[in-house]
């Protein structure tokens, strides 16, 4: 038995395929199939039930699947040591970014990883919080950033920060004064909100529960719209169909500050209190063994100039404690 072949029929659980798993492992199918099939006859077991192109996974395969994923976790870790031995920072990080984060959090975060800690460079990947966590879970992501709440199983989290929430409106709208507005205020106002999947729709919705009946499966006119990323919503409540609630590091200037006048703008109002916010927080795997990279991280966010949000400052200790 070999670490490569654990690394196969990871790949191979992970893929469901047996030639995209090749792929990722960056050899030939026949190599890879060669390989598992030797795993398995040493086992005297079989760990995946081959049928057309459909691949699926023998009750006992999920258990040596597991084991496997722990035992590369692992060998890993022992490389990790012997570079911690030389800079504890040595080596990138695969950082994984929620969508409605990543397009405002890592433009400076990634400038001050430079400055602080060049021999860490950051590998990024911008994803849906399910997405993210399955990563993470299998070892393809070192740590991620994202905004509760979401299934922890065993995580360990740091928060970040918390991140007040604001109405954006065509101008001209009946709300476009910018005093503070409640969410009573808006309920029945067209709302654009991201697609299912994102946390942040879920989000919305907490504040609004009201849109929750305009599903896509429901009967009648709805009356929510739904795009795919933040920015292209902004760019159709300009355009007047309607309003949205944003995070307010996506917002270009404070709420209540006169935006440009004339047709396409957006004017930015401020919720009254108490506001509704998300928690960001910065998520790895307990048997993560880099936790000078996870700490130098989430100064560095910290260290970010991120105006508005309410950051909160919690050592690396009392974090993982919780």
């Amino acid at each position: 038995m070999t670490l490569t072949e654990l690394r196969y029929i990871v790949a191979v659980a992970r893929e469901r395929h047996f030639g995209r798993a090749a792929e990722a492992c960056f050899v030939s199918q026949p190599t890879l199939s060669v390989a598992i099939k030797k795993l398995e006859d040493e086992l005297d077991m079989k760990i995946f039930e081959r049928g057309g192109t459909e691949v699926s996974i023998t009750p006992i395969g999920s258990e040596i699947i597991e084991q496997a994923q722990r035992v590369l976790e692992q060998s890993a870790a022992i490389k990790e040591i012997a570079k911690r031995g030389k800079d504890p920072l040595a080596g990138p990080l695969r950082l994984g970014v929620i969508y409605t984060v990543a397009p405002y959090l890592l433009p400076p975060l990634v400038r001050r990883i430079i400055r602080d800690a060049p021999q860490m460079p950051l590998l990024l990947q911008e994803q849906l919080t399910v997405k993210l966590l399955d990563m993470l879970r299998n070892g393809e992501l070192d740590v991620a950033i994202l905004a509760e709440p979401f299934p922890e199983h065993g995580l360990a989290i740091a928060p970040l920060y918390d991140e007040p929430f604001l109405v954006a409106v065509p101008h001209g709208h009946r709300l476009a004064h910018g005093k503070p507005v409640s969410s009573e205020a808006i309920k029945e106002e067209t709302m654009l909100l991201l697609g299912t999947g994102h946390c942040f729709r879920d989000h919305v919705l907490e504040v609004c529960p009201e849109f929750a009946r305009f599903s896509p499966g429901s009967e009648g006119i709805r009356k929510t719209f739904e795009g795919s990323s933040l920015e292209t919503i902004k760019h159709m409540v300009a355009s007047g169909m309607g309003i949205t609630i944003l995070p307010k590091l996506s917002v270009p200037f404070e709420p209540g500050r006169a935006p440009p006048e004339g047709p396409g703008q957006i004017c930015y109002v401020p919720f009254c209190e108490p506001v509704p916010t998300r928690r960001v927080v910065l998520v790895w795997r307990k048997s993560f063994t880099r936790l000078e990279a996870v700490e130098t991280l989430r100064r560095a966010v910290l260290d970010c100039d991120l105006p508005g949000v309410i950051k909160l400052h919690q050592t690396q200790a009392a974090a993982q404690a919780a």
